[in-house]
């Protein structure tokens, strides 16, 4: 398996499970809309209250699982791929944020209004290891970034 196939993969999806860590070091997940860049980069949109948000601000080491569906015979079902990321997030702002927001519009076009929210705010999360498992195969590959 290749690195294309990862991004592939990555970019099929539109859904993940942000694992971080609250202040008091409680473990917290949430499910959000991302995209990716060619580095591997995932993007998000938070509001400034959430929790998320302050957790990425005090700890900002994560974890980030990508796990899709599939049909069966018109049934969903579990998709036996996935892929385990770990990264350190960073709230973007001035020319990172400019250069990279336009790509999680591309796959988000629908939340270009979000602009408008308030305490709305966008972070990346830059690879430092990641896992992809295909049970079907199967096949699991690891890197290191």
């Amino acid at each position: 398996m290749k690195q294309s196939d990862l991004l592939d993969y990555l970019r099929s999806q539109r859904y993940g499970v942000l694992g971080s860590l609250s202040p008091a070091l409680e473990p917290q997940g949430a499910l959000v809309g991302y995209a990716v860049t060619p580095a591997f980069e995932i993007l998000f949109d938070t509001i400034r209250s959430s929790r998320k948000y302050i957790n990425l601000l005090a700890h900002p080491r994560v974890s980030f699982r990508v796990a899709g569906l599939s049909m069966v015979d018109g049934v969903p079902g579990a998709d036996e791929r996935t892929v385990q990321y770990e990264g350190a997030a960073e709230e973007l702002s001035g020319e990172a944020l400019q250069r990279l927001r336009p790509i999680y519009f591309a796959a988000w076009p629908e939340c270009i209004e979000h602009q408008q929210w308030e305490g709305i705010t966008w972070f990346v999360i830059r690879p430092l290891w990641a896992r992809y498992s295909d049970y079907n195969v199967p096949v699991i590959q690891e890197w290191t970034f």
